[in-house]
């Protein structure tokens, strides 16, 4: 399978914990669906002391993965929110 786009979109969002609202961080999101995952590539501004962990309230929000062969985070359902 092809690997997503570098540069990817411009339109950026907040990824949020759905348990406390704490920005995790700022992404560059294609298209219109859920977050199902978030290339760490596209990360803009990372605000996680560590991977795929809370800050504030320590809940683990997503895996640490490869997706067509790029590193990746695969978002537990329900564990982190867009705005």
């Amino acid at each position: 399978m092809a690997k997503p786009n570098k540069k990817g979109p411009t339109k950026t969002v907040d990824i949020c914990c759905s348990k406390c609202k704490t920005v995790l961080f700022k992404y560059r999101k294609g298209g219109k669906g859920a977050l199902v995952k978030c290339f760490k590539e596209r990360i803009v501004k990372d605000f996680t002391i560590e991977p795929a962990t809370c800050p504030k309230c320590g809940g683990i929000f997503a895996r640490d993965t490869l997706i067509r062969g790029t590193p990746a985070f695969k978002i537990i359902g329900g564990k982190a929110i867009m705005k």
